[in-house]
């Protein structure tokens, strides 16, 4: 359709693609996330991430010196991070999801390392199993195939609500004198948001950098801190095509 078309070259310029990659890098961009039915696809995030990061560690080298330099660990943090605890915060729920902390929700996302960032093996919620690779239940051997994602208990019946959270506004609970979940006929607890319109950049975890960014309007070249930002574009990745072959 001609009018995707043109949508499309309007959004997309190589200048600002390769900025972006750098600008995650520099953590000054703090989240990942993504478009929908357009310019991105929501389950390639994890995937997305991981591959920007490799990129990233090809054309610029480890983000850290000393004892995490050879492991490149402060870029795991960093890019961890982007999904996990950043959007929580910046949503104002990151006191009951986003880390792995006592007193807040226990999901986890489980991974086979061979598929780090591709295939969850399981996945987690509130400690309930929700998501898990599995077999066909009726086989007779303990290794069929195929395996695949498949719903588990903590994905039926009234275990979703007693493993989910509705979030609202602390004013509602406030005004609703403690039975808001009645009123609104919720089964699953209430948690309220809270200060999502008071944090700022330096709330954000390892992703708190604030460069100086100049952008050229004619050439949409793109400076941080008078560093011109260019990422080659990638002509190998990993956990792609051959990860999804079964």
């Amino acid at each position: 359709i001609p009018e995707d078309v043109a949508f499309a070259d309007s959004r997309i310029r190589p200048q600002t693609i390769a900025a972006e990659d750098v600008l995650h890098d520099l953590g000054a961009i703090s989240i990942m996330s993504s478009d929908s039915q357009a310019m991105g696809r929501v389950g390639e995030v994890i995937t997305r991430t991981w591959q920007t990061a490799h990129q990233m560690k090809l054309q610029r080298g480890a983000a850290a010196t000393g004892d995490d330099a050879s492991g490149d660990n402060e870029r795991i943090k960093r890019y961890v991070a982007k999904y996990t605890i950043n959007p929580a915060i910046a949503a104002g729920i990151a006191h009951e999801v986003g880390s792995i902390e006592s007193g807040k929700l226990a999901d986890l996302v489980l991974w086979d390392p061979a598929f780090f960032g591709v295939k969850p093996d399981m996945v987690l919620k509130a400690g309930t199993i929700a998501w898990a690779q599995m077999g066909d239940a009726n086989a007779s051997i303990p290794t069929p195939q195929p395996v695949w994602d498949r719903p588990m208990f903590g994905a039926m019946g009234r275990a979703r609500d007693s493993s989910c959270v509705t979030f609202v506004s602390q004013a509602s609970l406030d005004a609703s004198g403690g039975n808001l979940a009645e009123r609104l006929g919720i089964v699953r607890p209430l948690a309220a948001v809270r200060a999502c319109r008071s944090i700022g950049k330096a709330d954000m975890v390892r992703n708190d950098a604030t460069p100086a960014i100049e952008v050229n309007p004619d050439t949409y070249e793109i400076r941080a801190d008078g560093e011109l930002l260019v990422s080659e574009p990638a002509r190998e990745l990993p956990m792609a095509q051959r990860y999804f072959l079964f």
